[in-house]
């Protein structure tokens, strides 16, 4: 079953407080979207990769198919201002046999090869899956003021990571759906929520970090001096 994965990377990272793009800083001398895209490049369940970054980065990730053996990444898409335009477009550009279509974080360089083939697997029997851990610290419900209404069940809620994983049909309708009805999510699963489809969760891990901060930086150098994908 032929399966696609978009890399959406058209954002600068505001937060990170750089100059350029975060998936283009350097951990352990190597691009962050370089690490991203060699889990991909390594997951036998993987036939192709597709970027949606800003035109003027289409050399730099043309350089990094040569340079680092990526055979599966294909010509980069222009990204759009939002990361669900820059998903968008790449839908567009999907190889004519892909089924199966995963979606992940430029800036998440440490998911493992067993929480992308769990994804696929999980999609291809039940439509659609996400990536998530479980909550650690307890949580609270506040007012827009900062109030505290109630404190929720901890046993129930997930943080929500990527890969978030679709059959074609299911994300080519959702994304129509949300340009149809001008609906806006950083999140692919809500979109698949908003026509009926429910993901299934695949427990992930916490190591799957994005990274969006200096702080997060930090974590990704020690991370990835023992990570084993």
């Amino acid at each position: 079953m032929f399966t696609s994965v978009i890399i959406p990377a058209a954002g600068f990272g505001e937060r990170m407080g750089a100059t350029i793009g975060k998936q283009f800083l350097l951990l352990q001398d190597k691009p962050i979207l370089v690490h991203t895209l060699e889990r991909f490049q390594q997951s036998g369940d993987i036939d192709e990769i597709i970027v949606a970054t800003q035109a003027s980065s289409f050399g730099i990730i043309d350089g990094f198919r040569e340079q680092y053996g990526l055979t599966k990444l294909r010509p980069p898409v222009e990204g759009g201002a939002r990361r669900q335009d820059s998903i968008a477009r790449a839908l567009e550009h999907l190889h004519a046999d892909a089924e199966i279509v995963l979606v992940h974080d430029a800036v998440r360089p440490f998911v493992h090869l067993r929480e992308i083939s769990q994804s696929i697997d999980t999609a291809r029997h039940f439509g659609a899956s996400i990536v998530a851990v479980r909550a650690k610290d307890t949580m609270k419900l506040a007012s827009t003021d900062g109030r505290v209404e109630r404190t929720l069940n901890r046993s129930s809620l997930w943080s929500v990571q990527t890969p978030q994983t679709f059959r074609r049909r299911i994300i080519m309708d959702a994304y129509a759906h949300a340009a149809t009805h001008d609906i806006a999510a950083t999140d692919d699963s809500f979109l698949a929520e908003q026509i009926g489809i429910l993901p299934i969760i695949v427990e992930g891990s916490y190591e799957n970090i994005k990274i969006t901060t200096p702080d997060d930086l930090l974590l990704a150098e020690l991370l990835s001096k023992r990570f084993i994908p």
